[in-house]
């Protein structure tokens, strides 16, 4: 199966945390949506025929789209690209966008998974991460969402803020499961260059959260998800049995996609893709008919340390008999015996013929990472 994403890439302002590539130029928006249309049908053959099991709109901030504009953007996916019968359709969304009815329109045109950027509860960390929204307005959109009978909603929070406390986790962590939300991503924050934090950390004006700290949150999250029945399927991310992300699964999996719309990416199994950066730039080239995208095709080396640094993130972790079937003995028996001496310190373990991140080996998952990777 196959899945197609959708970015929209305009935001009311920026976060102060958030590197990716968005726009607070809104006036672009009613050029940008046909240019998606138009890309769309561009590049109706390149799944090939792969049925698409995922649609996912995400951004930026998808919220700021009318429902009226979000169904002529599904229309032209399901125009273009063959889907299964009852695709996963997800949209992200911002509480403060939400108004009466919105949730009803996504609805009934198919939209049947909600993620909220909520990232905090408290108003005080919310404005510290740029964010526009504030707990009331949170709760308001859960409870709209909710109310409209949306059963597979997701929330996205952010621990390791400068400042936080475990406790204050814990307390973001029970306000969360107060609602009966299906689906869980944490994220501990990162300091990316190029964004206001990044240039505070230059100046000496944010310090990061300590590693003790840190660990001691990454410990928190899991108990709690555990207690309250959630499935800790990827490193950041925890589901109800039933509805664990089957759109970001796909990329751990290394499931082919597309994606439309300035900066997306797209993967085909052989090659990846990315278009430019640049709302106008791509508006333009897609006007002319040209895809504004640049690509890389992938070596055998390539795609075998994507699939170690993606599998590993996972519940299900790293297949033995698939990297010998689909690469060769030789890189199957340089992870078994590299593996070997995290098996021994409890960072990692081999049921059968996988290879899994025990919890204390996801607390430095990064490292056991970049020393499984390769240049046979």
């Amino acid at each position: 199966m196959a899945g197609v994403y959708i970015h929209i890439p305009f935001c009311k302002s920026f976060c102060s945390y958030c590197d990716f590539y968005s726009i607070t130029d809104n006036s672009l928006k009613e050029a940008l949506v046909q240019a998606l249309i138009r890309e769309a049908s561009l590049r109706a053959s390149y799944l090939e025929g792969e049925p698409a099991e995922t649609i996912y709109i995400g951004g930026g901030t998808p919220s700021l789209l009318d429902p009226d504009v979000t169904e002529s953007l599904l229309l032209a996916v399901r125009e273009n690209f063959r889907a299964v019968d009852n695709p996963e359709i997800t949209v992200e969304v911002n509480p403060d966008d939400i108004s009466e009815g919105y949730f009803g329109s996504l609805k009934q045109m198919g939209v049947n998974r909600i993620s909220f950027g909520l990232q905090s509860w408290n108003d005080k960390r919310l404005r510290y991460l740029g964010r526009r929204h504030d707990a009331v307005q949170s709760a308001r959109a859960l409870d709209l969402a909710f109310r409209e009978g949306f059963e597979n909603v997701s929330v996205d929070l952010i621990f390791g803020v400068p400042g936080m406390t475990v406790a204050d986790l814990k307390s973001d962590l029970e306000k969360t499961f107060a609602y009966p939300v299906t689906h869980l991503s944490a994220y501990h924050l990162t300091v990316e260059e190029g964004t206001k934090f990044g240039r505070m950390k230059k100046q000496g004006k944010l310090t990061e959260t300590d590693e003790e700290t840190s660990v001691s949150m990454f410990a928190l999250l899991g108990n709690v998800c555990r207690e309250q029945g959630f499935i800790h399927y990827e490193i950041s991310n925890f589901a109800k049995e039933g509805f664990i992300s089957r759109h970001n699964s796909s990329y751990w999996k290394q499931v082919p996609y597309i994606g439309l719309g300035p900066s997306a990416h797209s993967f085909d199994r052989r090659s990846r893709q990315w278009n430019v950066s640049d709302v106008k730039k791509y508006i333009k080239a897609i006007g002319s008919g040209e895809i504004p995208a640049r690509r890389e095709e992938l070596d055998r080396r390539t795609v075998f340390n994507e699939y170690v640094m993606t599998s590993l993130r996972t519940m299900w972790g790293i297949d033995l008999q698939h990297v010998e079937e689909h690469y060769d003995k030789e890189l199957h028996d340089y992870l078994v015996n590299l593996s070997g001496r995290y098996i021994r310190y409890g960072l990692m373990k081999r049921k059968r013929n996988t290879l899994i991140l025990t919890d204390q080996g996801k607390m430095i998952s990064d490292n056991i990472m970049r020393e499984l990777l390769t240049d046979l």
